[in-house]
């Protein structure tokens, strides 16, 4: 059987959708658009690896966005698009070589086995889509239609036998245009067509990136979690309460910094996404969180949603206490907790309440906190 390899271009600057971030590591649906294409073709098994080509400069993007996927060393592309795929194909062995865009997200596997099973009878093979819309020429007036019966949109992923490839490349020389098909063709080689797939649309425009966070959410469920903590007081303060250092003659007592607010968030989280508690993750037996600072636990919670491609949509906690008054200090512990999580401030409420003097807290004995997340899986 031989080796396909899939190399995923995305050393692209994504100028187009009218951000500084190159759309390659924009957010879509809490996880970046790379790691989207990746986790399409490396979850296949007919796929024996993945490779990626980035820009220059753009290392350190790229590492955070793949963090945890084997796609061996990144790949440094060049200034056009065939100076990257040649970058990619010097930097592969032999057999088959999945091209495909970075700004195309989502793959479906059934479209890879059409593709390779194509390339038995072909040197090439492409996925395509027929033409819809009646086509045109014409400026401010129509000057005829054209034909569709022959007219095709070509997608990505393309599958080529390597040397193939290597050698339509060495045919074009310095004039290589964008589409690798078209490469294949100029050098005389026979490329078939596969069915493609509308979900394989590529992402140009910032309509296109709404589309595709409609898709996604259709393919994805909401889960809600409940956390709740208590932590006594102890020691003298300050104390921290929502990941802010709040002046208090008292601090409280706990084996990391003892964050009620952000622990019972976390507990949220985790319940949400059926992981545990905040216990499992990080037991109080463990010396290695002493003292710890409790922002760790929910960056932790939150990636472990991410790492699902789940979404965290919105966390609300209430502080139970008598004191200190949480009022005062209500604006920067939602801010602090949004920027843990890496949401907006409209995304996160806190609030606070007492027990009219009733129980331990009634008696300032300590602090509780109860909240609740509510969260987005695929399904």
């Amino acid at each position: 059987m031989e080796t396909v390899t899939a190399l995923i271009v995305a050393a692209g600057s994504g100028t187009r959708m009218g951000a500084e971030t190159p759309k390659q590591y924009r957010l879509l649906a809490g996880k970046p658009l790379l790691r989207h294409a990746v986790e399409a073709l490396i979850a296949h098994p007919r796929i024996s690896g993945v490779r990626v080509v980035i820009g220059n400069g753009q290392e350190n993007e790229a590492a955070q966005a793949l963090a945890g996927l084997d796609v061996g060393g990144l790949i440094t592309g060049g200034a056009e698009r065939a100076d990257s795929v040649r970058a990619g194909l010097d930097a592969i062995g032999e057999g088959v070589v999945l091209v495909h865009d970075a700004a195309r997200p989502f793959c479906p596997p059934e479209v890879v086995d059409r593709l390779l099973d194509a390339l038995a009878k072909a040197d090439g093979a492409v996925p395509v889509l027929p033409v819809a819309d009646t086509l045109a020429k014409g400026d401010s007036e129509l000057r005829g239609t054209v034909n569709r019966a022959q007219i095709l949109r070509v997608q990505t992923p393309q599958a080529f036998h390597l040397e193939d490839l290597r050698y339509a490349y060495e045919e074009a020389g310095s004039s290589a245009p964008t589409d690798e098909s078209t490469v294949m063709q100029q050098a005389g080689l026979k490329v078939a067509t596969v069915a493609g797939d509308e979900s394989l649309h590529k992402l140009t425009s910032p309509r296109d990136w709404e589309r595709a966070e409609m898709m996604l959410a259709a393919r994805m469920v909401s889960r809600s979690g409940t956390g709740f903590d208590v932590h006594a007081f102890d020691g003298p303060g300050p104390l921290i309460m929502g990941g802010i250092t709040i002046d208090h003659p008292q601090g409280l007592a706990g084996h990391s910094d003892a964050d009620v607010v952000l622990h019972a968030i976390t507990d949220a989280l985790l319940g949400a996404a059926a992981l545990g508690d905040i216990g499992q993750h990080f037991p109080p037996s463990d010396p290695r969180w002493k003292g710890a600072a409790s922002d760790r636990f929910l960056v932790h919670a939150a990636e472990l949603i991410g790492n699902r491609g789940g979404i965290i949509d919105h966390v609300d906690c209430t502080v139970i206490c008598e004191a200190p008054k949480v009022g005062p200090h209500r604006a920067a512990i939602q801010a602090r907790v949004a920027d843990i999580l890496g949401l907006a401030l409209h995304a996160v409420s806190i609030k606070a309440t007492t027990t009219e003097q009733l129980g331990f807290t009634g008696r300032r004995e300590g602090i509780a906190a109860s909240a609740i997340a509510t969260i987005r899986l695929p399904a």
